[in-house]
């Protein structure tokens, strides 16, 4: 089995940027974001199901998830989010169990999960948690800017997530992503170094 380093933070604090990074320096990438997307867009294994569930007020005309009508109805309805988690968190786990087992070669796997914090099952996969943290301000400053979300909207979506103190008391690693790529690259390249020399003593131990 890989070594597993798993990757969380809040909406907004740079995920994709970190998890793209290391996967330059030869990390196998499994992010369950995009498997989400796969699972629910045009002939997605989830969407048979999720229109069962919720009609077609939430498809797009091409038969993918509309994701803004799917978040509206979920923040109006604790219950529809619920529902909607039911029918993709058993697939995305299967998806991603899988691919990390077909990355055994690989020098490490990093298994990116928004929501690691709030999930056991995750955490119990992962040999090492990274969790990517910054500023709450800065947060809701960069969601607004790509995103064209109200500052309000995304501090509704910060407020379904695990706050910043529970993600630091479950880390092994804490990245700060507060500034540039000239403070973060340094500390990649040194977090880069730590999973190689552990996935090395992980493989060792194992024969």
């Amino acid at each position: 089995m890989s070594f597993v380093v798993g990757l969380t933070g809040g909406i907004g604090s740079g995920k994709s940027t970190v998890a793209e990074l290391f996967a330059a320096r030869g990390a196998v990438l499994v992010d369950t974001d995009a498997i989400a997307h796969e699972l629910s867009g045009p002939q997605g294994a989830a969407m048979a199901a999720i229109r069962a569930a919720f009609g077609d007020t939430v498809l797009r005309p091409d038969g993918g998830l509309d994701r803004a009508a799917m978040r509206r109805l979920a923040f109006a309805d604790p219950l529809a989010r619920t529902k909607l988690e039911e029918i993709l968190h058993p697939l995305i786990r299967l998806r991603s169990d899988a691919c990390c087992t077909a990355a055994e070669h690989a020098p490490y796997v990093l298994l990116v999960v928004p929501l690691l914090v709030e999930t056991a099952s995750y955490r119990q996969r992962a040999d090492r948690v990274l969790v990517i943290d910054c500023d709450e301000a800065l947060q809701i400053a960069r969601v607004t800017a790509r995103s064209g979300l109200s500052a309000a909207a995304v501090q509704a979506i910060m407020a379904t997530q695990a706050t910043r103190a529970q993600r630091r008391e479950v880390a092994d690693d804490v990245l700060l992503n507060e500034g540039g790529l000239d403070a973060l690259l340094p500390e990649i390249d040194g977090l880069h170094r730590r999973y190689l020399a552990l996935a090395s003593a992980k493989l060792h131990a194992g024969r």
